[in-house]
């Protein structure tokens, strides 16, 4: 499988923060979700990606230096950011008309669709809109001209479950309409993630430190419940992450089989990618 993205040793620095070493590969057909807390990397990590911001590092989208090629890279590609869009005094129907002379391939139907899908008056400024109808916007907008990636910077922010089951049914058919397509999405929806990522990549303190494929993490990872004698039995090696409780221990533990062979423990609860992202977070060595 080929990778539309590839990132190697990405390093960045700001006063206080800093990009460390960061490596990884998005797969052709694949959705790669991306998760941490403010201020961890995420979207510095993007903004580098889209030479935006100036990185040290190897980036490569389609086999090609995104610093050399940044034009013919980013016609193919897909782009919601929160802090980046057209003109508050355009409306939906001047976008539709404008869009021709960005894009080569600009489908004005296409574009429609997801319009009257989304429920947005066409002739109604952007500076009138909600933050979710916006968001909602930048989502059609950027899907509209059929890229080859989506790179989405909470797409789902300010939208509520029933508008958030559509985005993801559309990022769904997105990827089954062209198997070489793919999308590397920053969130902080977890639970969005669950259901259509194939990856997860967590990044803490600007350095990746999970990258698996999600169905191996929801099999795998599990939380254990006990008291403090049992968890000195646990050895450091067989778990990520505890929490001290007034009562008791939680720790997370990656391999929920192996543990309850080796140390006779009955109930290991599921642990979810928004538990996992807490322990990484908030948990002790």
């Amino acid at each position: 499988m080929e990778a539309t993205i590839k990132v190697k040793n990405l390093n960045k620095k700001y006063e206080g923060f800093e990009l460390k070493n960061i490596s990884f590969e998005i797969p052709e057909g694949s959705i790669v979700g991306l998760i941490g807390e403010n201020g961890a990397g995420k979207t510095t990590t993007i903004k580098s990606i889209l030479n935006i911001i100036k990185s040290d590092g190897e980036i490569q989208v389609f086999g090609k230096d995104i610093r050399q090629n940044e034009k013919e890279i980013k016609s193919k590609l897909g782009v919601v950011l929160d802090d980046s869009f057209l003109s508050e005094y355009l409306t939906p129907k001047k976008i539709n008309s404008i869009m021709k002379n960005f894009y080569n391939i600009w489908d004005k139907e296409l574009f429609e669709n997801y319009i009257k899908l989304f429920k947005l008056p066409e002739n109604k400024m952007i500076k009138d809109f909600s933050s979710g109808m916006k968001m909602k916007l930048k989502i059609a907008t950027a899907i509209s001209h059929k890229p080859q990636i989506l790179i989405l910077d909470e797409p789902t922010s300010g939208l509520d479950p029933i508008v958030r089951n559509e985005i993801l049914d559309i990022f769904r058919q997105f990827i089954a309409e062209d198997e070489k397509r793919s999308i590397l999405i920053s969130t902080h929806i977890t639970t969005d993630l669950e259901h259509i990522s194939d990856y997860i990549m967590f990044i803490k303190n600007g350095e990746i430190t999970l990258n698996l494929p999600t169905s191996e993490i929801l099999e795998n990872y599990g939380i254990v419940k006990c008291d403090e004698k049992d968890f000195s039995k646990i050895s450091k090696e067989d778990y990520e992450y505890y929490r001290k409780e007034k009562y008791q221990y939680e720790v997370l533990v990656n391999n929920k089989n192996s543990i309850k062979n080796k140390y006779g423990i009955s109930t290991i609860d599921k642990a979810s990618i928004e538990d996992i992202m807490l322990f990484y977070i908030k948990g002790e060595k």
